[in-house]
């Protein structure tokens, strides 16, 4: 009887349920998109009933799709958003506030404050992060100090704190475990990635209560048991990273130097620096890759807030289109050199920039503009940040790696990747298996349940479906990618 592992892959938009087999093929997908609050300018939160309840409907019918017993389902590995902030009360599991999603930046003058003081270098010596509001430490502390009662009961021990996958877990397991994984940790702002433990200063620094926090544990661990009152059968929660690290892992970049880019909602771009995390000098970030039997890998990150989004956006709030899919036929009907660029800065900038106060913007605008050439220059956008990252990581790294692998919803839009090829002017090679982010949660599951013994036997499973070369002459490039600076530097709050 063939036996399956469960990725629960928890996103910003939708939650995911799939079953993999032992060579990383897909056996059922499930898929459920659930509601966005926007409850002030710049404010994003999710209920995390909603999130909850999307989890559990989708496990339960990819099991159905696929025809498959709980008793054929070896163990769970859970990947997720990272950074959304979920605080809930230890007793009962009620969530005390919405989630906090990472896109939110409504603690952008709590930063401004903590790097006025002086902070942003030892907070970035400790964690290899920046102060922004991305991370969840000013997430936590704004619902300690704005939400009645709060911090009181945190205080006296009543409240638990989690990124995603911790509430995830503590609900799968019915309470018996408060507990996260050492990638998810390292987004915090509240992690020592040296010594790998919470960092009493920075718990200090944000105002936070020690006792809030889960326990870390290593990427493929033992996080505890699913329940079997959900599906039916008990099941071992055994894999759980974040979700650009499981990326990471799914496209099998075990090898200092290789590098993966996932475009997603946001656009993130990471690449394996190996057992010595390294400080960027471009404002990029340094993270941990997975941690694995106690040794953490180390990974340079580029964060792009806004990539699928702005497709997103261009479909629901503009109606340019009615689904995704009919944006590669569009963009191919333009020139190459169209003059419009679409600045997707709808939550601010991230890397380079880290400019919450940044917004949105067309520029280049003429008479003969349609549809197709904003949608093409939302696509573009992608590309032009990508290179961005690409930029500031060659500098870091003194290195320029001739290929990267992608992966995302994005990706399956060839004209896409063909123009990306173009702006990095590296080849992009796209997997047989697009959904990594889950299939590295999966394979992380694997290594604890003994379905693989070593990395390089993941390694060996990773296929490539289809490379793109560059075919862009150096001049056209780099005149398209100054017209996206100019367009940057114009939304750019100081």
């Amino acid at each position: 009887m063939t036996s399956f592992i469960l990725a629960i892959d928890q996103g910003t938009t939708s939650s995911r349920a799939i079953l993999f087999d032992r060579q990383g093929q897909i056996a059922a997908v499930s898929q459920q998109e659930f509601p966005q609050h926007f409850p002030q300018d710049g404010w994003i939160e999710h209920n995390p009933e909603d999130i909850w309840d999307s989890v559990l409907a989708t496990c339960k019918d990819v099991l159905v799709k696929a025809n498959v017993s709980a008793l054929q389902v070896d163990g769970v590995g859970i990947t997720n958003q990272r950074e959304t902030t979920v605080v809930w009360d230890r007793k009962t599991g009620k969530p005390l506030y919405n989630a906090i999603v990472w896109q939110d930046r409504r603690t952008s003058e709590l930063c401004q404050s903590l790097r006025d003081q002086g902070h942003t270098e030892g907070v970035q010596a400790k964690t290899g992060l920046l102060i922004d509001p991305y991370f969840s430490a000013t997430k936590l502390a704004w619902i300690l100090d704005n939400v009645e009662g709060a911090r009181e009961r945190a205080d006296r021990g009543e409240l638990a704190f989690g990124t995603v996958d911790s509430f995830l877990i503590w609900r799968l397991t019915c309470g018996k475990r408060h507990v996260t994984d050492a990638t998810n940790a390292s987004r915090t702002a509240l992690f020592n990635i040296h010594t790998q433990q919470w960092d009493e200063s920075l718990l200090k620094l944000f105002n936070v209560p020690a006792n809030m926090l889960p326990e870390v544990k290593d990427s493929s661990d033992d996080f505890g048991t699913l329940d079997a009152c959900w599906l039916g059968e008990p099941l071992p929660i055994a894999g759980v990273a974040g979700d650009q690290q499981a990326a990471l892992v799914g496209q099998a970049c075990f090898r200092p130097g290789m590098g993966k880019s996932t475009y997603g909602t946001g656009c993130f771009m990471i690449v394996n620096t190996g057992e010595t995390p390294s400080l960027s000098r471009n404002r990029l970030l340094t993270t941990i890759g997975y941690r694995i039997n106690g040794k953490p890998t180390y990974a340079m990150e580029g964060s792009i807030f806004v990539a699928g989004a702005t497709v997103q956006w261009l479909r629901d709030g503009l109606n340019l289109f009615a689904d995704a899919s009919e944006t590669e036929a569009l963009a191919r009907g333009t020139r190459s050199g169209h003059s419009v660029y679409l600045v997707p800065a709808f939550t601010g900038l991230g890397a380079p920039h880290w400019d919450p106060k940044a917004r949105g913007a067309i520029f280049g605008l003429t008479r003969d503009t349609g549809i197709a050439e904003i949608v093409a220059a939302g696509l573009q956008a992608v590309c032009y940040q990508t290179r961005d990252l690409q930029h500031c990581m060659n500098d870091d790294m003194d290195a320029s790696p001739g290929k990267l692998r992608v992966d995302g919803g994005m990706v399956k839009n060839s004209w896409v990747m063909q123009f990306l090829a173009d702006m990095l002017n590296v080849q992009v090679d796209r997997p047989t298996i697009l959904e990594t982010t889950a299939l590295g949660a999966a394979y992380l599951a694997g290594l604890r349940l003994g379905w693989y013994e070593t990395l390089e036997e993941i390694e060996q499973l990773w296929r490539c479906e289809r490379s793109f070369t560059p075919k862009m002459d150096e001049v056209n490039r780099e005149q398209l990618y100054q017209g996206w600076l100019d367009a940057v530097s114009r939304v750019r709050s100081s």
